[in-house]
C-alpha cells in the first residue's frame, strides 16, 4: 500500500466520522451505535423527502454512504498527490 492509498484511507474515515458526527450530534445515543442511526437516519430522511418506497430509499441511503466513503477516497488521494508533487 502506497502513501497516496493510506491518505485516501484516512481522509476517508476522518471524512465519515466527520459526517456522522455531523447527522447524529445531540443525539443521545453511544458512539458505537452512530453508524446504524447515520444510515437509518439518512434512509427517513431519503423516505421522507422522496417518498419513494421504502426498501428504495435503503437502498439508495447505502448506495449514498458508499459513493462518500468513495469521494472522500478519492479526495484525499488526489490532495496527497498535490502536496507531494515531485517535479
Amino acid at each position: 500500500m502506497n502513501n497516496r492509498k493510506r491518505a485516501g484511507l484516512i481522509v476517508a474515515v476522518i471524512g465519515m466520522v466527520a459526517f456522522m458526527t455531523l447527522f447524529n450530534s445531540g443525539s443521545p445515543m453511544p458512539i458505537i451505535h452512530w453508524p446504524v442511526e447515520t444510515y437509518m437516519g439518512l434512509a427517513f430522511t431519503i423516505g421522507w423527502l422522496s417518498h419513494v418506497p421504502n426498501w428504495l430509499a435503503y437502498v439508495l441511503a447505502a448506495l449514498v454512504l458508499m459513493l462518500m466513503i468513495i469521494g472522500f477516497y478519492k479526495v484525499g488521494g488526489w490532495v496527497y498527490g498535490l502536496v507531494v508533487r515531485r517535479d
